[in-house]
């Protein structure tokens, strides 16, 4: 008795092709996917937005630096040096409301923030040439 499943045997029988590729498979649900690095301009123009978000406050340069960090080196730098800058900003924001009961934090808030917008565009226009800048104060909690 043979097997009805198997082929007969034929004189010229040629081999089977192996089977296709397997597609590749997709990665499961949830699991992060790795963002393309940035390319030079693009580097560029984010280290520098960085720097000039600090007209803003603090938050658009942590946004940039936590967002594009691990795409690029220069905005890596450029975001660190101007969070760093800002936080230093918000500070003197802080004491200038505190010292505003005794009327000199007012002044002490509107110098830090002309220093701010200042320093920030300065920066900018550093930076957007794919030049590094570094403010001449700041305190770097952020290394």
């Amino acid at each position: 008795m043979t097997d009805p499943n198997t082929p007969a045997p034929d004189s010229d029988s040629r081999p089977t092709p192996p089977p296709p590729p397997a597609a590749p498979q997709a990665a499961p649900a949830g699991a992060p996917v790795a963002a393309a690095p940035l390319s030079q301009e693009q580097d560029v123009q984010w280290g520098s937005f960085a720097h000039l978000g600090g007209v803003l406050g603090f938050l658009p340069s942590l946004i940039i630096w936590l967002v594009f960090k691990d795409r690029g080196s220069f905005t890596n730098t450029e975001a660190k040096e101007a969070l760093n800058f800002q936080i230093t900003i918000l500070m003197a924001y802080v004491v200038g409301a505190i010292l505003s009961v005794i009327l000199i934090g007012v002044f002490v808030v509107w110098a830090a923030w002309i220093v701010s917008v200042v320093f920030s565009i300065i920066a900018f226009l550093k930076a957007k040439d794919a030049q590094h800048y570094r403010y001449p104060f700041a305190i770097r909690l952020i290394k």
